[in-house]
């Protein structure tokens, strides 16, 4: 199997569901990287260009890959959900970004496991709670931020979501002394 096959299946999915077309937003990058980063969803501007972690979200990223001392090319990056979870505003009547629920999850559970299985990673980075619970179930990312967790023969390290930051300054010490550890073992590792 390969990522168009699952992604055409996925697409199949979706328009099943939904009912109608919604764009889709598949995962981009290195498919052979030793690194896979696994968000949440995505928003507006990933939309709208196609592709994971672009607009505010790509300029954490880029932060994230200055830290690491890494390229994006050297990454292959996803979401968990790759439709754009979003609720209408009653006053603008626009789209806006909501977390993805549980449903959206599960319809898109088994396309991440398949990006996973195809693309091998050493280490998958999750990006916040959402990544993190569909891999492993019942997590809390304050318990387990920055810290390698075994996941069927990788591990895992856990982020806080850059976009936590914004909204809670006090997080963004831990977030980079988290990213300088990741450093060390990529180093080590990768």
């Amino acid at each position: 199997m390969d990522l168009t096959t699952i992604y055409k299946e996925y697409s199949d999915k979706i328009k099943e569901v939904f009912g109608e077309d919604r764009k889709i937003v598949y995962g981009d990058g290195n498919t052979n990287a030793d690194i896979m980063l696994i968000g949440e969803a995505p928003g507006r501007f990933e939309e709208e260009q196609g592709k994971p972690f672009v607009g505010q979200a790509g300029k954490n990223l880029d932060e994230f890959i200055d830290i690491l001392e890494i390229k994006r090319e050297d990454l292959f990056i996803t979401n968990v959900v790759k439709v754009r979870p979003y609720k209408i505003n009653e006053k603008t009547g626009r789209k806006v970004n909501r977390a993805p629920n549980k449903k959206e999850i599960e319809l898109s559970l088994d396309t991440l496991l398949k990006e996973i299985e195809i693309v091998s990673p050493k280490i998958i980075v999750t990006l916040g709670n959402t990544p993190l619970k569909a891999l492993l179930g019942d997590v809390k990312i304050g318990d387990v931020h920055g810290k390698l967790i075994e996941y069927n023969g990788r591990f895992i390290y856990p982020l806080y979501h850059p976009a936590s930051i914004i909204y809670n300054r006090s997080l963004y010490d831990v977030y980079i002394e988290d990213l300088k550890n990741l450093k060390k073992y990529i180093k080590s590792n990768c």
